[in-house]
Order: C-alpha cells, then sequence, then structure tokens
C-alpha cells in the first residue's frame, strides 16, 4: 500500500506494560491488584487526547453514516508485550489520586448496593430501542461476583462482540508473542521457489519487497539461474468464502493474502476486495523479485513446496497481541478469521471454518468460561450462527483482566475507548461522564446490537459487562440505548 498502514503500538498507552512486569503478577489476587487495571482506563483519557479521535465507523459488516467514512485515522492498541528497555522511560502511574482504592462498598456496584444497580439498569434495558430479547451481566473484576444479570445464559447472536472470545482464544493458545511466518522456499533442485502463506492477512507489499529481497540475497550466493514461481495456501483447507458470500466486509479467507485482499488502499472498514487474494499476491511478489533481479520463468501458478525445499527468506507478522488490538479496535474481520485459524493450527484442527470452531471452544472450555449454549460458528462474528451469552462474554472480560491470565491482557488494551478510539470513537461526546472510562467492542448486524467491555465507576472498581440485544429495528437508537447502559455503570448514586 503507498499509504502506510497504521498499527497497534508496541509502546505502552497505560499502566499495563507495568502490569505485566513480574512483581505484579505474583503474590495476590485481591481487588487491589485490579488498581492498574482501573487506572490504565482513566489514563487512556489523556492518551488518547493526545492522540486525535478515530477510526472507522464500521462494525460487524453494518455501513453506517458515509460522512464518517473519511474519519481521522488513529494508533490503536496500548500494550507494551515484550518488555521495557532498562533505560527507557518508566511506566505511566496508575493515577492513585484520580481514583478512590478499589474494594470500596460505597455506590450502586457495592455488593450492598446490588439492588441499586439493579435499579438503575432495569428500566434502561427496557427500552423499546433494544427490541424483544436483550441480555446483560454485570461482574466484579476485582472479586469476579456478579452484580446484575438479566437472561445471563440466554444464547444470543453476538455480532462483532464475538471477536472478544476469538482472540482470547488465539492469546491463551499461541501467546501474545507468536508471530505469523510467511515463507519463500527453493526446491531441492533450485529450479522453483514457492511463496507459503502462513495466515497473515496483514501481510503488505513492504513485507513483500523484503522478501524479495532476501530471496534475490540467497539466490546469487547460491548461482541460482532463473526459476519458477509457485505459491502455497495448503496451511488453511474447507471452504475460502465466509457464509455471508462475496461481500466489501471480507475478502475470501486465505493462508496467502496481502493488504487484507483490498482493492481501495484502505486498512480498516468495508472496502472492494479481490476475489483471488493469494494470486495476486503472487503476481505482485513476481514483479519484486524481477526489480531484485530475479527472473522468473512464466507466471506464477498455484501449488506445494516440493518436498525437501528449504526456506530462503523469511517474513514474521507484528506479535499477536498487536493484532488482537488491531482486530478489536477496528472490528476487523480478516485478522479475527486468521485468528481463529491459528488457534485451530495450533490445536492440530483443520484450519477451516468448522476446525476453528472446535478449537476456539475447546480453548474457552480449558479456560472454564460457562459454555452452554455457545455456538462460535466464525470468528469475525459476521454469521449469524454464532450464540454466545452475556455470561460468557462478562466473564471473559473479567478473566482478561485479573491476575491468573496475563496473556490475555491484550483483550482489554485492544478494546476501543469512549470518545476516542476505534468503533466507539464517535458514540460519546466530549462531555459525556463516561468518555475514557469506558472500553467495549461494539456489534452490528441488521436487527442485532450489542456492546461488551469494562467500565470504571464512581468507587474506581473495574466493571465487566456485556448487553446483548436482537430484533432491534433502529440501529442508531439501539447504540444509544447501549452506550446509555454502560454510561450508568460509570455513575454512583446514593
Amino acid at each position: 500500500m503507498a499509504e502506510p498502514v497504521e498499527r497497534p503500538t508496541d509502546e505502552p498507552l497505560n499502566g499495563w506494560g507495568r502490569w505485566k512486569a513480574p512483581k505484579y503478577l505474583k503474590g495476590g489476587s485481591g481487588p487491589n491488584d485490579l488498581r492498574l487495571v482501573a487506572g490504565s482506563a482513566v489514563l487512556g483519557l489523556v492518551v488518547a487526547a493526545g492522540a486525535v479521535l478515530a477510526t472507522g465507523p464500521w462494525d460487524s459488516g453494518q455501513r453506517k453514516a458515509e460522512r464518517d467514512r473519511a474519519a481521522v485515522q488513529q494508533r490503536a492498541g496500548g500494550a507494551h508485550h515484550e518488555g521495557t528497555a532498562p533505560d527507557g522511560p518508566e511506566p505511566a502511574a496508575s493515577a492513585p489520586a484520580v481514583l478512590s482504592a478499589l474494594g470500596t462498598t460505597g455506590g450502586v456496584t457495592a455488593p450492598a448496593g446490588a439492588s441499586g444497580l439493579k435499579t438503575a439498569l432495569a428500566p434502561l434495558l427496557d427500552a423499546p430501542a433494544l427490541g424483544p430479547v436483550r441480555t446483560a451481566v454485570v461482574v466484579d473484576a476485582a472479586t469476579g461476583k456478579q452484580l446484575y444479570a438479566r437472561g445471563a445464559t440466554t444464547p444470543m447472536t453476538p455480532a462483532s462482540t464475538v471477536k472478544i472470545a476469538t482472540t482470547a482464544a488465539a492469546l491463551s493458545a499461541l501467546g501474545p508473542a507468536h508471530r505469523i511466518a510467511t515463507t519463500v522456499t527453493l526446491s531441492p533442485d533450485s529450479r522453483t521457489l514457492t511463496l507459503v502463506g502462513g495466515g497473515d492477512p496483514t501481510l503488505d507489499k513492504a513485507a513483500l519487497r523484503a522478501l524479495a529481497a532476501g530471496t534475490a540475497r540467497s539466490l546469487r550466493d547460491g548461482g541460482t539461474g532463473s526459476v519458477r514461481l509457485t505459491y502455497d495456501t495448503s496451511r488453511y483447507s474447507g471452504p475460502a468464502l465466509h457464509p455471508i458470500g462475496p461481500n466489501e466486509n471480507i475478502a475470501p479467507v486465505s493462508a496467502l493474502m496481502a493488504d487484507e485482499g483490498r482493492l481501495d488502499r484502505s486498512d480498516r472498514g468495508p472496502a472492494p476486495r479481490t476475489d483471488d487474494p493469494a494470486g495476486d499476491t503472487a503476481r505482485t511478489f513476481a514483479d519484486l523479485l524481477g526489480d531484485a533481479g530475479v527472473v522468473t520463468r512464466s507466471a506464477p501458478s498455484s501449488g506445494k513446496a516440493a518436498a525437501g525445499s528449504r526456506t530462503v527468506a523469511t517474513h514474521l507478522s507484528k506479535p499477536l497481541s498487536a493484532l488482537v488490538e488491531r482486530a478489536l479496535t477496528n472490528s476487523d474481520n480478516d485478522i479475527a478469521e486468521a485468528l481463529a485459524r491459528q488457534t485451530a493450527l495450533k490445536a492440530g484442527e483443520p484450519a477451516s471454518f468448522a476446525g476453528s470452531r472446535r478449537a476456539v471452544t475447546a480453548r474457552l472450555k480449558a479456560l472454564g468460561l460457562p459454555m452452554a449454549g455457545a455456538r462460535l460458528a466464525d470468528g469475525s462474528g459476521l454469521d449469524r450462527a454464532d450464540k454466545v451469552t452475556a455470561g460468557l462474554l462478562a466473564e471473559l472480560l473479567a478473566l482478561a483482566a485479573g491476575p491468573d491470565h496475563p496473556e490475555l491482557r491484550p483483550v482489554l488494551t485492544g478494546l476501543p475507548v469512549a470518545g476516542f478510539s476505534g468503533t466507539l470513537g464517535d458514540r460519546y461526546t466530549a462531555t459525556s461522564p463516561a468518555t475514557g472510562l469506558i472500553r467495549a467492542k461494539t456489534g452490528t448486524l441488521t436487527g442485532v446490537n450489542s456492546l461488551a467491555g469494562t467500565a470504571v465507576d464512581a468507587q474506581g472498581r473495574l466493571l465487566a459487562f456485556a448487553f446483548l440485544a436482537s430484533g432491534t429495528t433502529s440501529p442508531d437508537e439501539a447504540e444509544a440505548s447501549l452506550d446509555t447502559l454502560a454510561t450508568t455503570l460509570t455513575k454512583g448514586t446514593p
């Protein structure tokens, strides 16, 4: 792509990098261990204000106001996943002067005030804009206690909030530091090069150029002349087309693609897509090989790398933590489907829709999450056959906030920040009391609206929540109702 693709930063935007230091992962699991988690939400307000409003007005395949398509880009994410250099800057403080100590018992979200939370949320959940079926769960992230529930075990179509489950499963299976490899191999007779897709949808022209340069150096060193070029997509199996069919919200799912198959130089949101992402990528690579001095005898063709081939060049994707953040902040369907397939490969399942469903489900069960009624038909939430419960999403978010699974932290740091980033960038005003205090994944399909994430309440407590609605008739009104529900969590009442 001619314009640089912005991706989640590897630098800390808040206290997460410090939270991941060993001293914060040992010796305790009480409420005070969540202080940094809550502090990060408020610090996100400061950081995001210095970064520009973000991002795409797109979510789960539903087109929103056309005028928002030109929204300015932003740098998503915020976790520091690979440690801090000894001479680097100190992590940001956890804002003790801003938040009261976690565990305070005042306000509607305190254990003794659970009835106050019910009184505050119940009439809002009854809003006609949320349709005939709506479910909700709120969990105290420090204690794991369920503070409020309505239909907690009712399976619902989650739309894009299913990405929370997809990304958590991938992080649990592979770890935040995992990178997806794209390789170039040379056959034993030195006559055939093969571009082997590993499943990285963020591969771009710059990466392909680097692969071509590395390949050219290796061939020159080995005295190899002209070669035949093939491309290998065998790492994935099953149908390439998502069940929704050809669509501007997702490219055919292939182990080899560049720029998510986009044809308009965009890096997020709906876009015209190629129907042959692997072939297009291979043809671009062939041109770049020519620029690097490698002569290919014919147009690239599909084919597996020959047995005994050796690797002559490798490109590694950004760490999985960064891919997770980008998938959540931008509601990126292509990355979400790729992460589901990486989970399948790790589990020894076929990298297909069916194999991914089994692998992701098994991984979430291994985390001890309530999976009754869940059906993870895809990784992106575009498939209406997806079913999850509000209880599953809220408990998963609370688990990601706790001390026992630090590998899941990018699930939280990737969530859009209310009023500042991703799909929440234009849903909270500068004067909203919830701006900067809510981080949440949105979900939108025709007739389906959802919101799941975290909120910091008036006592400084971190709450995990999930609100799912079905049968909605006005997306704008449904979103406003969901935002009001989340905002209520940030308030305390007498």
